[in-house]
């Protein structure tokens, strides 16, 4: 049988021509598919492009619903503080950017198929690139430490504002706007003490006037935070820290707590409202016209952990209550912080020492009132850690892991989910104030 049989024998859809394939160097014949590698690349391409833009219009639809509110603020304080970012982002990108682009050059000037590159294997100093290096990155250390130095003393939260915007100094007449803020569990407090009224979860403030915050905590630390007003300050508890702003753009902003505080952080939000002068008033009035007023009894109800808590407003606040907040004495036969440090300053108490430790017991004050802390454990709330009882304010687990009531009181330490070893002392720790090493430790 001959060629031409041969070729007449194979059905007439399954001639082709055959085309080279190669493979690790060695040559073969196959069979082309229905679509040519050409064919297959160019659709490939097409594919790859129509997904590179279905992904960036999907980032940009996402992007597009992003409040970049930290660097858009509409507080002087937060746009100086916008400022400085930029201007240190700027100043490193100096640095940055050039070692980048000269990455790219380098790599395709030498590389191996550049025969026109200079080859000098024994190549080890240049002064001039000694000089590039060297005093590029010691100008930009210079530059961002005058900026800190000067940034540090300008934007000091604990100074009174000099300016209301560029070239808009503070009038000399100008009277700021007094608010004593108080981080509870979970939500704020804030007293206006010149207004007499105080409000939850709310703020209001006029435009174009500066604020002094004095910002406290009931229980544990945590951070005061409006970013288009200014920076996050903390809230510590028997101490006062105070911050200077102004907001210069009216409008509905939010504030909240940059600091993990308990189960009820992620909800510890407020509402801050910056208002023209006669809105402002307006909300005063409102404020004023709350029947509830704020006395020592409303606020140890207040103090009590909860999340959520909706937005309202006291029309009177009692007088010296701010100060028994700072001073962690606001329920009765309690301490103050101030009258401590007058019995430290003096050298103790003498007989009476014994009697003012029970007025300083401020860790079991929850717990009296039949709330206690969330992070507590056996000696101050009769549960071991990771106990089956669970804390205040916790979503139950189970009804029946939690023995009886989720928060009550054990006569004896439970054998939930402790961490001890089996047979091991579970009583409270013994007491630890004032105690003494019998011996020096080695450290």
């Amino acid at each position: 049988m001959n060629h031409a049989d041969a070729d007449a024998s194979v059905p007439s859809d399954r001639i082709s021509l055959p085309w080279a394939a190669r493979d690790h160097g060695v040559t073969a014949l196959a069979i082309p598919s229905a679509h040519p590698p050409a064919a297959r690349r160019a659709r490939r391409l097409r594919t790859g492009k129509a997904l590179r833009g279905v992904a960036l219009l999907a980032a940009a639809g996402l992007l597009s619903g992003c409040n970049m509110i930290v660097m858009n603020p509409a507080g002087d304080v937060a746009v100086q503080q916008r400022n400085l970012i930029i201007a240190s982002t700027a100043l490193m990108l100096l640095v940055i950017l050039p070692v980048i682009a000269l990455t790219f050059v380098f790599g395709w000037r030498y590389r191996s198929s550049n025969k026109d590159a200079t080859y000098d294997p024994n190549w080890h100093h240049s002064t001039q690139l000694e000089v590039v290096i060297w005093t590029v990155p010691l100008l930009i250390i210079i530059a961002l430490g005058a900026m800190t130095w000067i940034s540090t003393h300008t934007l000091d939260p604990y100074q009174p504002l000099t300016r209301l915007g560029p070239n808009k100094p503070v009038p000399a007449d100008a009277k700021p706007l007094t608010v004593e803020v108080v981080a509870l569990d979970w939500k704020w407090l804030f007293i206006y003490p010149e207004l007499g009224i105080a409000s939850v979860n709310e703020m209001a403030a006029p435009a174009n006037v500066p604020i002094t915050f004095k910002i406290t905590s009931t229980s544990v630390w945590n951070t005061f935070y409006v970013p288009a007003l200014a920076g996050m300050i903390y809230a510590m508890p028997g101490m006062q820290t105070p911050l200077h702003a102004v907001m210069n753009k009216e409008g509905e902003f939010r504030g909240q707590s940059a600091h993990y505080s308990g189960s009820g952080f992620s909800r510890m939000n407020f509402g801050f409202r910056s208002l023209s002068q006669q809105g402002f008033d307006e909300w005063v009035a409102k404020a004023k016209a709350a029947t509830a007023p704020l006395n020592r009894e409303a606020y140890l109800k207040l103090e009590k952990p909860s999340e959520a808590e909706p937005v309202r407003y006291f029309g009177s606040v009692e007088g010296g209550l701010y100060e028994a907040i700072l001073g962690m004495c606001v329920a009765p036969n309690r301490m103050c912080v101030g009258e401590m440090h007058h019995i430290d300053k003096k050298g103790g108490g003498g007989k009476d020492s014994e009697a003012n430790r029970g007025r300083l017991d401020y860790d079991n004050r929850r717990l009296e009132s039949g709330n206690e802390s969330s992070a507590a454990t056996f000696p101050a709330s009769g549960r071991p850690p990771m106990g089956s009882v669970q804390p205040e304010g916790m979503k139950p687990r189970d009804q029946n892991l939690s023995r009886g009531g989720i928060n009550e009181r054990k006569t004896e330490p439970d054998q939930g989910q402790g961490n001890a070893l089996p047979g091991a002392d579970r009583g409270p720790a013994p007491a630890q104030l004032n105690n003494q090493p019998t011996e020096h430790h080695q450290h």
